[in-house]
């Protein structure tokens, strides 16, 4: 027999009024539950002893509560409502539009449905396996397709209209799940077969931003109100402060409370005149906020494993060496079908396994392509890194990320400002290390690795390496130099 049982309950695109959600810490709280978690798709997660299993099962059905018992048959809709008003965009999107979206879908997915607005970059986009992203046309949706334990996504030849979206999800999954083999031709070709829906073609392509994790913790202001976000470094919310929260919501009429897929919390609406009440529900539970940036840019996953114990040590190596981590997010794997999201990817494995118990754990550490997270490819950085490395790896790939974004800058900035070389300008081909920049020059050759003035580069042997920080020659990159000592990549 378990001792302990995990539970899940869906909040359908991370929105819950604050009386559905007293409702059920309420009865969680009757179950002697103290603690509780909201999951990467934004779904409320709590773990409950096997005693009091029976108390909170009676609760949740006598509340006609939808739960899971140590399973997620049924993934949540995640969505980017969270940040909806908070992380302005300027886009035709607004709360009716995520509601009408929402109430389309009357049935209980079994695959992951992601609606997400294209101008923002704090919710995934393509993390589903049926993927909604706002188009430029008002009330029209580019649809991405990913199968199930795949990394493959193509896109719908139709944008589909608002009010549509909860028949074309219904109608796709069903093919999906029924029929695993199909292709996108195949599928669509059914799908459009048998149902009529509103739609526009695809014609263009999505545009999505550039990723930048905006800060969402603490008090901050937009318009004529506040909103607050929460986030523990633990990952849990103690039922006795939410329950606080609730509260204080209900009496100053804010109907809900947001779940984010960084496993955090978002009040929207304070008016001034409560700021001083909410202050003190902080205080009162001693809640800590304005944590530093580098710390909310993580994802582990839900249940329970090291991968937080791991987030909060690389926070710690972070901080020390006071390493800059702008522009990325970081992801931590510590079973092989789990999904994270992230441009940095740390997933662990054993080295030997005796009865299917893992012995002599290691990391491999990745990113994802051109380090944009909603990318599906990921890249190998090291392999095989045991915990006491995984630090300062982290770190040499951080400064390759900010590394190249430096050279991306530069190629930019002497594109618009350069004038075409003369020809009493001398123009020639390096190579450089991403990573800490070092240049092999063929005119210099190395000396240090027995490599002779004038050898070129592709002269060089397979073996050789960075003469700074080891990096393989295949990393090195092309830049070209001139007189002035100006550096563009080489196209």
């Amino acid at each position: 027999m378990r001792d302990y049982y995990h539970i899940k309950i869906n909040l359908p695109g991370g929105i819950a009024s604050p009386g559905f959600l007293k409702k059920i810490l309420t009865a969680a709280w009757a179950a002697n539950v103290r603690k509780v978690k909201f999951g990467s798709r934004q779904q409320m997660l709590m773990t409950v002893h096997y005693e009091d299993m029976r108390f909170l099962e009676s609760d949740l059905k006598k509340l006609n509560v939808a739960y899971e018992t140590n399973t997620n048959r049924f993934p949540n809709i995640i969505s980017s409502y969270c940040g909806e008003e908070v992380f302005r965009t300027g886009h035709w999107l607004n709360a009716g539009e995520y509601h009408s979206i929402l109430d389309s879908i009357d049935f209980q997915p079994r695959l992951k449905i992601n609606i997400s607005d294209s101008n923002q970059s704090f919710t995934p986009f393509f993390t589903g396996n049926i993927n909604f992203v706002s188009s430029n046309d008002p009330h029209f949706w580019f649809l991405y397709i990913r199968p199930k334990q795949s990394n493959v996504v193509f896109k719908w030849k139709d944008l589909v209209y608002t009010n549509e979206i909860g028949r074309v999800a219904k109608v796709i999954e069903e093919e999906m799940l029924e029929n695993q083999d199909l292709d996108e031709s195949e599928l669509y070709k059914i799908i459009r077969g048998n149902l009529h829906y509103v739609s526009l073609p695809a014609s263009s392509d999505l545009e999505l931003p550039s990723f930048s994790l905006p800060y969402y913790e603490g008090f901050n202001r937009y318009e004529s109100r506040t909103w607050l976000g929460l986030y523990r470094r633990d990952e849990e919310f103690a039922i006795d402060f939410l329950l606080d929260v609730c509260t204080i919501c209900l009496k100053t009429r804010i109907g809900e409370i947001c779940t984010t897929p960084w496993k955090s919390l978002i009040i929207k609406g304070i008016e001034d005149q409560y700021r001083s009440e909410w202050s003190g529900v902080l205080g009162r539970h001693n809640i800590n906020v304005r944590h530093a940036a580098n710390e909310l840019a993580w994802q582990t996953e839900d249940y329970p494993g090291d991968g937080n114990t791991l987030k909060n040590r690389l926070i710690r190596h972070f901080e020390k060496h006071d390493t800059r981590t702008f522009g990325l997010c970081f992801g931590i794997q510590t079973r092989c079908k789990s999904e994270v999201f992230g441009s940095v990817l740390v997933k662990k494995r054993a080295l030997l396994k005796i009865g299917g118990v893992g012995f002599l754990n290691v990391y491999d550490l990745y990113h994802t392509e051109n380090f944009n997270p909603n990318s599906r490819t990921h890249i190998l950085f090291q392999k095989g890194l045991f915990g006491i490395h995984l630090g300062w790896q982290l770190e040499r790939l951080c400064r390759r990320f900010n590394n190249l974004r430096a050279l991306e800058n530069g190629r930019s900035l002497l594109t618009e400002n350069i004038e075409t070389p003369t020809a009493t300008q001398i123009v020639k081909l390096v190579h450089q290390c991403p990573d800490c920049l070092t240049i092999y020059d063929p005119e210099y050759g190395n000396p240090g690795q027995d490599v002779s003035p004038g050898t070129a580069f592709k002269e060089l042997p397979e073996h050789y390496c960075c003469g700074t920080c080891d990096n393989e020659k295949s990393l090195l990159q092309p830049v070209e130099m001139t007189l002035s000592n100006s550096l563009t990549l080489h196209i």
